[in-house]
């Protein structure tokens, strides 16, 4: 929010003097002596006959105040000046219920006071002192809360319902000195008010990491729902959902995740795709298989062709991981006939249905390959990760077709495969 300055009123009319003391003080507030101006406050207040007078109170205010603006206060020395102003200003008010004094100025010590502290949590900020920044905001916070709850308008000025500006850097301070507790209290005002808008998509962001990591289920969902809510078109919500399930390391549990993601987005391609290449890995690497290894072969085809179709044409992943899949399951088909040594008719039969089913899904696997080996063929140049699937590819192929006695075309795709080193 925008800072107002107010000229502050030293002498008051209503004042005529309760000793010569105070006139004193006053006159030293008027020539700007701060320092002595408090000491003649102190000195003033600490007779107790003068600790009932409500407008000792008053000037212990705003001497306090104005010794905390003094060029030679540092900004630890200046807050505590702030705190002890502000309670001299309440303890006033206590004294005099009429609040006449306050009044006269119509309350712009109150602003003045809150813009000190908002200054001290701008400078101590950009000189990277984030405890002290914090405390600066924080206290601006409770001067401003202050003042709207007692309904003060200050010439025509009054704070904002929910100042968001200040509470958002209140929070950011707070998080930056490493109270995170705290920076979370803030951060959640800004929630409760379902405050929305491009700068503050952190507010929500910082809120559901803050109770994933205390493990507050209800908050959890609750800030997930806010949050999709507020910013339905950002995917940090899903990939967040989906790194939650992922850390628990319940790979069943994850799948589960993917595909009920694949119901909720069923044109996107990241669901299908990631549940695609979890599957291809648990079958193709590593010791812990799928108890069913076919219907898990016949499900990761099915689920790589939904990746492929919400694809399209803007990449060739989905292409590429049918290609690896559909290479490996047809060479498994040939290492089975491979260890079937028998000349039994069943042996027989069962060698040549394997070696049937190599071809086959040789066959199945050639168009996806080839679709690869087009779209890098397309590009204008490779990088080192494209040249290498593209070298890939084309062994595939060449293997392919010697399989099936093709010799021609595999030596097409091996003289492919050594020209890429060229491009």
């Amino acid at each position: 929010m925008k800072k107002y300055c107010f000229f502050m009123i030293l002498l008051f009319a209503s004042v005529v003097s309760f000793a010569q003391s105070l006139d004193d003080i006053n006159k030293l507030m008027i020539l700007q002596q701060n320092k002595k101006a408090k000491e003649g406050i102190d000195k003033f207040l600490s007779d107790p006959k003068n600790a009932t007078k409500a407008i000792g109170w008053f000037y212990k205010g705003r001497i306090y105040n104005s010794v905390s603006k003094d060029s030679g206060t540092n900004s630890a020395d200046a807050m505590k000046l702030k705190a002890e102003s502000f309670e001299a200003f309440k303890k006033y008010q206590q004294l005099d219920p009429k609040e006449e004094n306050f009044k006269q100025e119509n309350y712009a010590s109150y602003i003045d006071l809150y813009a000190g502290y908002f200054d001290v949590g701008a400078k101590e900020f950009n000189a990277k002192n984030f405890p002290l920044s914090y405390e600066g905001f924080k206290n601006a916070l409770v001067v401003e809360d202050y003042v709207k709850s007692k309904g003060y308008v200050v010439n025509g000025f009054k704070f904002p319902a929910l100042d968001t500006s200040l509470i958002l850097n209140t929070a950011i301070a707070a998080g930056q000195a490493k109270d995170e507790d705290a920076s979370m209290l803030y951060y959640q005002k800004l929630a409760d008010a379902n405050i929305g808008g491009e700068q503050y998509l952190t507010v929500y962001e910082a809120l559901l990491e803050y109770y994933i990591k205390k493990k507050d289920e209800a908050n959890i969902n609750a800030m997930f729902d806010k949050g999709r809510k507020i910013y339905p078109n950002e995917k940090w919500w899903d990939e967040t959902e989906i790194d939650m399930v992922a850390r628990t390391g319940d790979k069943k549990a994850l799948s589960a995740k993917y595909e009920e993601m694949m119901k909720r987005q069923p044109g996107e391609f990241t669901w299908p795709y990631n549940l695609a290449v979890d599957m291809y890995n648990s079958l193709y690497t590593g010791d812990n298989k799928p108890a069913d290894i076919d219907a898990t072969k016949n499900k990761l085809t099915e689920i790589i062709k939904v990746a492929i179709n919400n694809e399209g044409t803007k990449g060739i992943d989905g292409k590429m991981l049918m290609t690896r899949h559909l290479y490996n399951a047809a060479y498994d088909f040939q290492d089975s006939s491979k260890k079937i040594k028998g000349t039994k008719p069943e042996d027989v039969k069962k060698r040549a249905e394997a070696k049937n089913m190599f071809i086959k899904k040789i066959d199945e696997c050639i168009p996806y390959a080839e679709a690869v080996i087009n779209y890098y063929a397309a590009l204008p140049t490779l990088k080192v990760g494209q040249k290498s699937n593209y070298k890939i590819v084309l062994d595939i192929l060449s293997q392919f077709y010697s399989a099936k006695s093709d010799l021609k075309k595999s030596a097409e795709y091996d003289k492919k495969k050594a020209e890429v080193d060229k491009l």
